[in-house]
């Protein structure tokens, strides 16, 4: 999905004409994609397992800063014409060193979702191969997906709005299918009524206490992860001051509809005990519908939906790395592009660390813990991501009220929910070491900055090396 972050780099007349072809109805489908990722389909099971019905009020949080981070990046971006992503304000505001590392950063982010999401294909391949070995999913989508991003260009825009209305219509049915079961009073086969009583019965709401609330802010914010990519693609659409705004401002409508909703009517059709952590809980609900049919179905829903989130982080990290070359903050090697225009260098390499990131599941060869591991690095890259572009704000508020007065976007107040969003950001980055499971990635993360510092400073050298003929 990342897509117009790094076409944007691009110099040539063509892709920019191209970008400027996506129209509102996707760039509106593209942000409610966005807005459900892979830790909705297969995390919430988790985390309603750690929360209890208190999940409803951890997306509602969550769902409330990111939509003040959103309303930031709106601002900004609208600021000035020239500004094509986050990465360009935010070298301007706060130094050209954020370009580099929000470039890698960014690119390191997708590599480990897409691993996250072909974890997760294999999870689901198992509702019908139970006895499938989970690194032969794995491995076989990402070839796919490498071989079909190295023969052509795909038609972004158009993909990703009918894979957005495939994720929405399955959300919806799930809502729909709740509500009969609730007003019906339905028992599922394992002798639970369906009834909204379950969201507030006793010891529903925190089955593990305060620590069990905080520890499930983890899976809810990976769920989010990709929200800020509507900013990017809205500045490169056609009318980007009404598709932006228009955008981000239906954010809490879904956050509502696709989010609150369908938790609200999982957690009443099955008590939350009864929910599994390692199965996705739509699924689950489909299943005790007494209709192994329709289970399957969605199963298969959930299933395009992350082989769809994969390949948009496949392609992504190709361009990624095309970008940071234009910008002479990696090699060379990777503005080569074939035949069929493909930055096919880059596809290799960001293919061969994504491999690299599979081949944990021949020693970790468990689903869910393998996904809260990177889901949890995914999560700590993009919350500091996130937070430069809050800090970008703050700097841009200070340096430039002329251009916030004259703003047709302006973030009500702006300054005291932008530090309200950093302290957040803080906070989440604390529930993160509270829980064994999590803390492992909270120990790995900085190992990827300090790399960063010392690349940064022997950026020249090493791009210089890396970009030599012969190699």
């Amino acid at each position: 999905m990342a897509f117009n972050e790094v076409r944007s780099l691009e110099t040539s007349e063509e892709d920019q004409h191209l970008q400027k072809k996506l129209g509102n109805r996707h760039i509106q489908l593209i942000a409610i994609g966005g807005a459900i990722g892979t830790g909705l389909f297969m995390g919430a099971g988790k985390t309603i397992h750690l929360s209890g019905s208190s999940i409803i009020l951890i997306y509602a949080i969550v769902g409330f800063f990111m939509f003040v981070m959103m309303r930031a990046l709106g601002e900004l971006l609208l600021s000035s014409t020239k500004y094509k992503s986050f990465a360009d304000f935010t070298g301007e505001y706060l130094g050209d060193w954020t370009g580099f590392f929000i470039g890698w950063t960014y690119w390191l982010s997708w590599v480990i979702a897409c691993v996250g999401d072909v974890v997760v294909i294999g999870g689901y391949l198992q509702f019908w191969f139970p006895n499938l070995q989970l690194w032969i999913p794995a491995f076989g989508s990402l070839s796919l997906l490498i071989l079909l991003n190295a023969m052509s260009v795909k038609a972004f825009g158009e993909a990703e709005f009918w894979f957005a209305i495939i994720k929405v219509c399955a959300i919806i049915l799930l809502i729909g299918l709740g509500i009969w079961m609730i007003g019906t009073a339905y028992t599922s086969p394992n002798g639970v009524t369906a009834s909204l009583k379950h969201v507030i019965e006793p010891g529903a709401i925190l089955p593990n206490g305060v620590l069990g609330f905080v520890a499930g802010f983890q899976i809810a914010i990976f769920s989010f992860i990709g929200i800020e990519l509507v900013g990017v693609t809205a500045a490169e659409a056609k009318n980007p001051e009404k598709t932006l705004p228009r955008a981000i401002n239906s954010i809490p409508v879904r956050i509502m509809l696709f989010y609150i909703l369908s938790l609200i009517c999982i957690i009443s059709v099955t008590s939350y005990q009864y929910i599994s952590t390692d199965k996705s809980p739509f699924v689950q609900v489909f299943a005790l519908s007494g209709l192994p049919a329709a289970a399957a179905v969605i199963n298969f829903v959930v299933l395009t939906s992350a082989f769809s989130s994969a390949n948009s982080g496949v392609f992504a990290t190709s361009r990624m790395l095309f970008g940071l070359a234009w910008k002479k903050q990696a090699s060379n090697h990777f503005k080569v592009l074939s035949k069929a225009n493909i930055p096919l260098r880059g596809l290799m390499i960001s293919g061969l660390c994504m491999f690299t990131g599979a081949v944990l599941l021949i020693f970790i060869p468990n689903v869910m813990k393998l996904f809260t591991l990177l889901s949890t690095l995914s999560a700590i890259l993009l919350i500091f991501i996130w937070s430069l572009i809050m800090l970008a704000y703050l700097a841009y508020r200070k340096k430039r009220p002329d251009l916030h007065q004259k703003s047709i976007y302006k973030m009500p107040a702006g300054i005291s929910l932008s530090y309200a969003c950093l302290a957040f950001f803080a906070f989440v980055l604390i529930a993160i070491c509270l829980m064994p499971d999590t803390r492992v990635g909270f120990y790995i993360a900085p190992i990827w900055f300090i790399w960063l510092m010392v690349a940064y400073r022997y950026r020249e050298k090493i791009t210089t090396f890396f970009s030599k003929d012969s190699l």
